[in-house]
């Protein structure tokens, strides 16, 4: 393990490494603090010009748009009491509170370092958890791999807010276009309708941009909100001694949270901090002080969503299966690179995983030069106003939709997800549910198929393996669990809350 690190630290020190790490720790942070752009939509932005560049390079600078936008998105919540992320939303509660007493910098310096310990601690837990689970997933066969996407998929579905059913829906939705295309068992055409630019499936860049950005970008210019910045002098971005004492528990405790929800799939961070904040709450001896500037009440959720944001990368790295939107536009990264997801990346591509993990360490340094130095000129980017910004998003998601095919057709397909992401906005469908089923959905008929041609036919077949026939069942626990009207009551008044 050690000579492992030291690999994962020579490449990630390299030049041309430490530049792209910077740079998505930088694009990171830069789009946490602007409302309506989430790392989903940047990355999905992204997507076509990460086809020339090294696997390596490509994903230091993609994981560090992700963790990036977690640090990111506390400083809105904290100043504008506008989360840049949805992870941020229980910040804004405290951490808004503290700003308008004048303690805004205490606020930010508490978010910032409870990013930084939790970010460095869930590391470790990558480099302790990812391969002996990678090397469990080597023995998997076909039945077992199809289980857990199967599990997967419906963990998805419970933890979603809101409708199970929507939920579900959003899943089968998401099922069925990815497996627009030709057959690779029969060569037939499936779900065309005679399109010919349809023959080769649905271009994964246009849907995931026309999804999350251009779908934010209508969702933005219908809602007309207008929030206060706080603009008062920000000082005093450092803690005391005193101050420390107080958080130095919820940090630890929202990091052991986040460290376990991040590897669920259906959006860990956002959950992490929301069970991080009550149960700061529930074992306070002044629960009073929460929603009127309680400090703890900024450092366990902060703590929580950056711990959940690093540890999403193991089921995505160990199993090839997507914890979250951005996990899913990660596979198909690989898949774009030429790299089969799974457990077997740790042995094919040993120098990819390692570096990864090494560049986590050295961004989440950056991240916290970045906000804390740097936090006055992130501050005026917040009186930016979107006009300037959405025609930008808009421009840069037609040229790279159109640029993967050099077709207008995909500029189509982008029109069309778009209008397809405000409608399930409109609806209350989130679309995590939808995107984890649109990548999986290719590889869970995959599996299925070749489970049923292992055992000609039989669906017994997932009974008879163990730890596919213990994966289904836990699916349908978890499925009857959320579908059960009083669990079903007091998951909608969490989720409400």
């Amino acid at each position: 393990m050690l000579d492992n690190l030291l690999l994962g630290f020579s490449v990630a020190l390299s030049l041309d490494n430490l530049a792209y790490c910077f740079i998505g720790a930088l694009l990171g942070t830069l789009i946490g603090i602007l409302p309506g752009l989430g790392p989903a939509a940047t990355v999905a932005l992204l997507l076509p010009i990460t086809f020339t560049m090294a696997p390596v390079s490509c994903f230091i600078m993609l994981a560090g748009i992700y963790y990036g936008a977690q640090y990111g998105g506390s400083t809105t919540a904290i100043l504008l009491k506008m989360p840049g992320e949805t992870s941020s939303v229980v910040t804004a509660i405290d951490g808004h509170e503290m700003a308008k007493q004048g303690m805004a910098g205490k606020a930010l310096a508490t978010a910032a370092i409870g990013s930084f310990i939790a970010g460095s601690l869930s590391v470790l837990l990558l480099v302790f958890f990812s391969p002996p689970l990678a090397e469990l997933a080597i023995n998997f066969g076909a039945p077992e791999y199809f289980s857990v996407m199967v599990l997967g998929l419906i963990v998805a579905v419970t933890l979603a807010s809101g409708s199970v059913l929507k939920a579900l829906a959003m899943v089968v939705l998401g099922l069925s276009l990815g497996l627009v295309g030709q057959d690779q068992f029969s060569g037939e055409f499936r779900l065309t309708f005679g399109l010919l630019e349809l023959s080769g499936g649905l271009d994964f860049v246009a849907v995931t941009m026309g999804l999350f950005a251009v779908s934010e970008v209508v969702k933005n210019l219908s809602d007309a909100t207008e929030r206060g910045v706080v603009t008062q002098k920000l000082k005093g971005l450092w803690l005391n001694w005193a101050d420390f004492k107080t958080i130095i528990m919820p940090v630890l405790r929202g990091t052991g949270i986040g460290s376990l929800l991040g590897v669920l799939p259906g959006g860990g961070a956002a959950i992490a901090s929301f069970v991080s904040y009550s149960l700061e709450k529930g074992i306070s001896k002044h629960p009073e002080r929460f929603g009127k500037g309680a400090i703890e009440g900024v450092a366990g959720p902060e703590s929580a969503n950056n711990a959940a944001a690093q540890t999403s990368f193991i089921p995505m790295l160990t199993l090839g299966i997507p914890a979250n939107p951005v996990m899913a536009l990660l596979i198909a990264v690989l898949i774009i690179q030429g790299i089969t997801p799974g457990p077997r990346v740790l042995t094919t591509q040993p120098t990819l995983f390692w570096a990864l993990i090494a560049s986590m360490w050295i961004g989440n340094l950056m991240l916290v030069i970045l906000n804390l130095p740097l936090i006055g000129m992130w501050t005026k980017l917040l009186t930016l106003p979107y006009r300037y910004l959405f025609p930008a998003i808009i421009v840069f998601s037609a040229i790279g939709a159109y640029n993967t095919d050099n077709s207008v057709f995909e500029v189509y397909v982008l029109a069309a997800f778009g209008l397809l992401g405000y409608v399930m906005m409109l609806l209350d469908c989130e679309p995590a549910p939808f995107l984890l089923g649109f990548v999986l959905g290719p590889m869970l008929e995959d599996h299925f198929r070749r489970s049923m041609l292992i055992s000609r036919g039989d669906p017994t077949i997932f009974l008879h393996h163990p730890i596919a026939a213990t994966l289904l069942a836990i699916a349908a626990i978890a499925l009857v669990l959320a579908v059960t009207p009083a669990i079903r009551r007091k998951r909608d008044e969490a989720l409400q809350e």
